[in-house]
């Protein structure tokens, strides 16, 4: 450790890639719709959960990084990265690997044990991606949904809880909506390097590209009015039963609707950043863009309202 310099130290910070803990947020999905977001018991062990997989991810970032060096040192902006960069030698990243590895397992096993098996499971997906399957087309973006599907499926195993087809459907949806639109920011950076730093994207054209990204986005708005249409809790506030008793139309039981607009506004947004060449990496957007932030900071304020607020049960 004495042999550790202020550059090596803050590499070993920045190989983690906290920004993309964000991604992580989804365990909590089932807590917050289930409508157990106040319970302390599976609130505290959601948390684990979430910490667990932030090691596991970081852990499986700095593999990538290590297989992917000498591509990084060619991409424009991947070549800052810790490893390409030389800031981290790599027997250092490997140690700091393991030892995240060992901290994943470490908050996984006060959990019930399947979510130990997803640990490993995300564990051996990623080093299979880093080695091999993100450079076979299509493949690769089915696995980097994957990895966003096993966030939230992990969260709904440690509270037992059980969750909607329509929403399992939406979160599958948005999931591959989130992938293609990756892989189609990066095809963006074609047009920046002469150097190809991705195999998969050699396989791909834009017209294909676009195809995907429409499509996943027209799914996850329309999975997710579906889930609302079939899934919106029932009112338990006097003036909402009130209202409903007026009319069929006025009936609260439909009230997650309104978050439709501002889903719709979100994925129109995403793709047009996406398409404008704004970023490759969703977790940037959903932290720099204005109009990204205010759209999800109105639909949890409404998911919140709507399951903790006195209008459902």
């Amino acid at each position: 450790m004495a042999n550790l310099s202020a550059k090596n130290i803050t590499a070993a910070f920045l190989i983690l890639r906290p920004l993309h803990w964000i991604k992580n947020l989804s365990i909590f999905a089932a807590l917050i719709f289930t409508g157990s977001l106040f319970n302390v018991r599976l609130f505290d062990e959601i948390l684990l959960a979430f910490i667990s997989f932030c090691f596991i991810t970081s852990a499986t970032y700095i593999i990538n990084d290590i297989f992917d060096a000498k591509l990084d040192r060619l991409h424009p902006t991947k070549r800052e990265r810790p490893i390409a960069s030389g800031n981290l030698p790599i027997h250092l990243a490997v140690v700091e690997a393991i030892l995240l590895l060992l901290l994943a397992l470490l908050f996984a096993s006060s959990l019930p044990p399947l979510f130990s098996y997803i640990i490993w499971g995300y564990l051996v997906l990623q080093i299979l991606y880093s080695l091999e399957l993100k450079n076979v087309p299509i493949l690769d973006i089915l696995i980097i949904a994957a990895g966003f599907i096993l966030r939230v499926y992990s969260g709904a195993l440690v509270i037992n809880a059980h969750l909607s087809v329509w929403f399992l459907l939406c979160v599958v949806s948005v999931a591959l909506f989130l992938a293609s639109g990756k892989r189609r920011s990066e095809f963006n950076l074609l047009k920046e390097t002469s150097e190809v730093t991705r195999k998969s994207l050699t396989h791909y054209n834009k017209e294909l590209l676009n195809s995907y990204v429409t499509m996943f986005g027209n799914a996850a708005w329309v999975s997710w009015a579906l889930f609302t249409f079939f899934e919106s809790p029932k009112a338990s506030l006097d003036l909402w039963l009130f209202l409903a008793e007026l009319s069929k139309t006025t009936t609260i039981n439909k009230l997650l609707m309104i978050t439709i607009p501002v889903v719709i506004f979100g994925i129109m947004r995403y793709e047009y950043l996406i398409f404008a060449g704004k970023s490759e990496a969703p977790e940037k957007l959903l932290l720099t863009d204005k109009a990204l932030i205010t759209a999800v900071v109105i639909w949890t304020t409404l998911i919140i309202w709507i399951f903790y607020g006195g209008v459902s049960i």
